[in-house]
């Protein structure tokens, strides 16, 4: 392959127009430089080029340690000219090695475009996230859009004063299924107000709209985008949003508006989840979903919001089964609450995985086990129905169904001695989030609350996280099998673990890997770009495998953890190798600092 053929296929290169390429190659020089030499000294003077390796292995130095090893495509050299400071490591070949230069000169005429500059310039978070943003572009789904795109008419508003025989009369002349009732603070009247509060009610035409409207109304700023907006209903199990610009109000869109604007809806799904006694209806949930992640991902919407998405379906189907046990049983005799734990737990998931259940009840009273396990099984069936596995390690509902004083006890257990093997298989109980009852879980929530002061247990936690480690062999090439990795064990599972952990040593109960690393930047947990890299890296993390998976789905295949290194872009390989290097490194430093009492 010819010198700028090569080039011109590495980012940001692949960027460049005809022009910048022919500048390029006026520039370019290869260079055969042989085993030992040493490029750049740490300390020493600063880079006259950027350096592409165009075969051939070098490495990063620094004290002796190897920081990092740069193979075919990768650059060197860049980062003590755009900082205009010595090299940082020493830059050594460690085999007859093949380079192309390019002269400062010419490199810097290059950062004048603004694409090209700012891969050089900007974090490996940012690299990361711009990795997973190329798909965000379709205009056929528009699910990034902002919402006020949506709007269709004026907003229509009636005093509080009104009666319902006006309100009623200006809806069916405006042809619309709802208006906005100017209070303070605003409400809104909707065709489901008039059947269930007037009519059901007995009450008459005169009755007063703010005897009857609902209260206050959920409001989101117009920028918020479509699938933003379809988390909100689906979470406040509401219809209608207002959208707010300035402080004022300046439309109403209702879950119709969100179902005309995409064919396969959550929120559609979601009102299907009313009818699901019959074991077909239950069968057609597993595709649904998939029709449903599949819809979200092609219309732009980043994984982790598709997770969001995808875990307050599944919150409403278990709500619905518990129902339905309690319809079937009858009444339980103490309350409970039905927790779930896992990537449900942190409102990850996404294509259905395993179950990650358990049942929590108040007072060991006579009759109590045997009733609650009855509902465990019950559930527990309806979701295998549903197309939820069945959990490998046990870790569902009909296992794990125990008191509240139980509970607290293996909690405690867990938190004061702490063993790392324990830890191993408990980690994923600490995600737990209720879904269903009524029973305060407070006292749970009071031991993780104290977890903070609990060196010890910190310290066994990240060891056991840090069972699950990126795929690097020596030199940190990434090791595959049979050229595939196991994303989940190797990126996403690290990435959780020390989120966990770092969230606990902060005192916080966030359940989201994001919001618990957000968390910890807060509390001084970790430093922001620490943070920043670890969630850039997961959000890639999850990208790549959800893309993946769907694909294989598409070709008839089932879907798993297992990527394909071959089927990932030359920059997405090296990106992939970057965010493993970096959150090893990051473990073995949060590893060393809970250790040594936390990350003060």
């Amino acid at each position: 392959m010819k010198a700028l053929e090569f080039v011109k296929q590495i980012p940001p290169f692949d960027r460049l127009d005809s022009t910048d390429l022919d500048l390029v190659f006026q520039g370019l020089q290869r260079v055969e430089v042989a085993e030992g030499a040493v490029l750049l000294h740490q300390g020493g003077a600063r880079s006259d080029c950027l350096s592409i390796i165009r075969s051939g292995t070098v490495e990063l130095r620094a004290g002796g340690q190897i920081i990092q090893v740069l193979e075919a495509g990768d650059m060197f050299g860049f980062p003590s000219i755009v900082g205009e400071e010595a090299p940082a490591t020493d830059v050594v070949a460690v085999e007859p090695t093949v380079l192309y230069r390019l002269p400062e000169a010419h490199f810097r005429q290059l950062l004048d475009r603004p694409a090209f500059a700012h891969y050089f310039l900007r974090s490996l978070s940012e690299r990361l996230r711009s990795a997973t943003g190329g798909q965000y572009q379709l205009p056929d789904r528009g699910l990034g859009l902002p919402v006020k795109h949506l709007i269709t008419r004026t907003p229509i508003f009636v005093p509080p004063t009104a009666t319902v025989q006006e309100a009623a009369q200006l809806m069916s002349e405006a042809n619309t299924s709802s208006v906005l009732v100017a209070d303070e603070p605003p409400g809104i009247l909707t065709d489901r107000d008039l059947r269930r509060r007037v009519l059901a009610a007995g009450l008459g035409p005169d009755t007063l709209v703010r005897q009857v409207m609902s209260r206050p109304l959920i409001a989101v700023d117009a920028e918020m985008p479509v699938h933003g907006a379809i988390v909100k209903m689906l979470e406040e199990h509401i219809h209608h949003l207002a959208l707010v610009e300035e402080g004022h109000i300046v439309g109403l869109i209702s879950s119709t508006d969100l179902l005309r604007h995409q064919s396969e809806s959550p929120i559609y799904l979601q009102r299907q989840l009313g009818d699901l006694r019959q074991p077909a209806r239950l069968a057609r949930y597993k595709g649904e979903i998939t029709r449903a992640i599949d819809a979200l991902y092609q219309g732009g919407v980043a994984a982790p919001q598709i997770g969001r998405i995808i875990t307050t379906l599944n919150d409403t189907l278990i709500g619905r089964l518990v129902h339905q046990a309690e319809e079937t049983l009858g009444p339980a005799p103490v309350p409970f609450a039905w927790i779930v734990f896992g990537s449900e737990g942190r409102s990850e998931q996404m294509l259905l995985t395993d179950q990650d259940n358990a049942l929590v009840y108040a007072g060991d009273v006579q009759g109590a086990a045997d009733y609650f396990g009855e509902v465990a099984a019950f559930v527990v069936d309806r979701l295998l129905q549903a197309g939820f596995p069945p959990c490998p390690g046990g870790y569902m509902a009909t296992n794990w169904c125990k008191s509240l004083d139980e509970w607290v006890a293996i909690f405690e257990g867990w938190v004061l001695l702490p063993e790392p093997k324990a830890l191993m298989e408990a980690g994923i109980f600490f995600d737990f989030r209720p879904v269903a009852g009524t029973l305060s879980l407070e006292a749970l929530d009071e031991i993780l609350a104290g977890a903070q002061r609990q060196g010890i247990f910190l310290a066994h936690l990240m060891q056991a996280a840090n069972e699950f480690a990126p795929p690097l062999g020596l030199f940190n090439r990434i090791r595959s099998k049979d050229g595939t990795i196991d994303l989940k064990h190797g990126g996403i599972a690290p990435v959780v673990g020390m989120a966990r952990a770092l969230a606990l040593a902060a005192g916080s109960r966030e359940r989201s890997t994001l919001e618990r690393l957000a968390a910890a930047v807060q509390a001084g947990r970790i430093s922001r770009e620490g943070a920043d890299n670890l969630a850039g890296a997961f959000q890639f993390f999850l990208h790549i495998r959800l893309r993946q998976q769907l694909a294989a789905i598409a070709a008839g295949s089932q879907p798993d953890n297992r990527i394909v290194l071959k089927d990932l872009t030359t920059r997405e390989q090296r990106l992939l190798k970057d965010a493993f290097v970096m959150v090893r490194q990051m473990q073995d430093a949060i590893t060393s600092q809970l250790q040594g009492g936390g990350l003060r």
